[in-house]
């Protein structure tokens, strides 16, 4: 995650989006492209929000940092509804929402300047069960208007069955398998994926599903 937003540098190897590097040395205005096509999603919602500003200012923050011009207000209240809260709500502050409502003011501050690509660091587990289903069908909802990229770094299976179409399955570091997400999960070919996915619990009677793929 820290190489795809420009904070490191790789060892090896290069990163690129539409043909432009991403290079972490590069100041932030030259870094300000990258900052238009990426939006991130942190795994604690109470953390990630400044709890002096209102839901308001924090979705509209970026939005003034990248110097994006328009009806801010409007775009606050327009994305609110595209998280399920209501507009009326932007003048609260976050600990006035429950936890599913903060991560849903976090969503809507990471989408407020339209990005192409959303990055989420484990941001279904700080959630509860019920919750998670919600912020679960809310990504879901969102990749399909909003035309988005999905990169996801979770240790829940059943949240990449859901979301992802591909998967990469990481150890030290490295890469070590990838491909569909139906493929890895289901036909594992490293020993260190099927030792991954045999740690997983399963409940007696239920079987494994395949990936739901958006």
């Amino acid at each position: 995650m820290r190489l795809l937003l420009g904070l490191d540098r790789p060892t090896s190897g290069a990163i690129s989006i539409d043909g432009k590097q991403v290079i972490a040395s590069q100041s932030a205005r030259q870094l300000h492209w990258l900052r238009r096509q990426t939006g991130l999603v942190f795994q604690d919602p109470y953390a990630s929000l400044d709890p002096r500003m209102s839901a308001s200012q924090i979705i509209a923050e970026p939005l003034w940092a990248l110097g994006i011009e328009g009806d801010h207000h409007e775009r606050v209240r327009e994305v609110l509804t595209q998280v399920g809260l209501e507009p009326e709500m932007a003048d609260r502050y976050p600990h006035e929402f429950s936890g599913g409502q903060r991560q849903r003011v976090a969503i809507a501050r990471a989408i407020a300047h339209r990005p192409r690509i959303l990055i989420g660091d484990e941001p279904l587990s700080a959630l509860d069960v019920t919750v998670r289903a919600q912020i679960l069908e809310l990504f879901q909802q969102l990749l399909q208007s909003e035309d988005l990229t999905l990169i996801v770094v979770s240790h829940d299976i059943g949240v990449v069955q859901h979301l992802c179409d591909t998967v990469a399955v990481m150890k030290d570091g490295r890469i070590v398998e990838r491909g569909t997400t139906q493929d890895v999960l289901l036909h594992p070919q490293q020993d260190y994926t099927k030792r991954l996915l045999a740690a997983i619990p399963v409940i007696p009677g239920a079987e494994r599903g395949g990936a739901t793929s958006v």
